[in-house]
């Protein structure tokens, strides 16, 4: 099982230095995967959670390809409807020629009502829109003489209904967000269910990665949070509900936390050293 990590593209602790060192440090612990969040306008919903400055996701991606070499580079997740399918279809061919065959393009929806407004895409067809952009990209990736897509994988987000049969029609994986340990079993159930005869894309959760002193106990307990022995549990237990790609989510909602990026690169080193040690 590979493990990938998120790192923040936004907040009043990052500029580009602070990216380069995430990137270098992602790469350095050995990790196989490094993604960032998607937003183009930060309206107040968006900002209340990831605020200003917010590098976006293609030059973030681009950027940081040039200064790693190992390191697999990726979205998590890019919302579709706010852009041009073809125009992603070009940039996501070209950033993946460009990084010599690295690139995840993790997709969703997304959720911000105000930021859709602001681009001028309307909300209540996110659902609808999003399945017509992705058969487009499809479609144009197909045109290897001019796309020269390659084999991009492309991992989708969401949980209900909807999102798995979107899954399991366009994805090579189906990516989660944030879960407790029973929310993606259930969600692996119902995948299965709602693939039927058709094959079930693979399963690359992103959890949480909030390492505490003492355990962290309830039902509603998020993957990857508590204790390092806790997150190592829970690391092994999706790689036997067969996680392919597990990504690390070392953020919690705190913009401050941007500020102090050493505490997660030092959880991240915890995680690497355990986790090679115990496979």
């Amino acid at each position: 099982m590979k493990i990938g990590v998120n790192v923040p593209n936004f907040g009043p602790g990052t500029d580009p230095g602070v990216l380069r060192a995430w990137a270098r440090t992602v790469e350095g612990l050995g990790f196989d995967l490094l993604m960032v969040s998607d937003h183009v306008a930060i309206t107040p919903d968006v900002a209340g959670q990831y605020p200003a400055p917010f590098y976006e996701s293609f030059t973030t991606l681009s950027w940081l390809a040039g200064v790693t070499e190992r390191v697999r580079l990726g979205t998590t997740v890019l919302v579709v409807p706010y852009r041009h399918p073809l125009l992603v279809a070009r940039m996501a061919a070209n950033l993946d020629a460009l990084s010599g065959g690295r690139l995840v393009l993790g997709a969703g929806i997304g959720w911000a009502k105000q930021e859709f407004e602001a681009l001028g895409v309307p909300f209540e067809q996110r659902g609808k829109l999003t399945s017509e952009y992705l058969r487009t990209i499809r479609a144009a990736w197909a045109d290897h003489d001019d796309y020269r897509a390659g084999a991009i994988p492309l991992w989708l987000g969401g949980h209900s209904d909807a999102g798995l049969r979107r899954a399991v029609e366009f994805g090579d994986a189906w990516h989660p967000l944030r879960m407790t340990m029973s929310g993606f079993r259930d969600g692996l159930a119902r995948l299965n269910t709602l693939a039927g005869e058709r094959p079930v894309p693979s399963f690359a959760p992103r959890i949480l990665l909030r390492v505490t002193e003492t355990a962290v106990t309830g039902p509603d307990r998020r993957a990857g949070e508590g204790t390092l022995g806790q997150v190592l549990d829970d690391l092994a237990q999706l790689r036997a509900m067969g996680a392919e790609t597990v990504v690390l989510d070392p953020f919690d909602a705190d913009p401050a936390e941007t500020l102090q990026p050493e505490v997660a690169w030092r959880d991240l080193a915890a995680v690497a050293a355990s986790w090679k040690e115990n496979r």
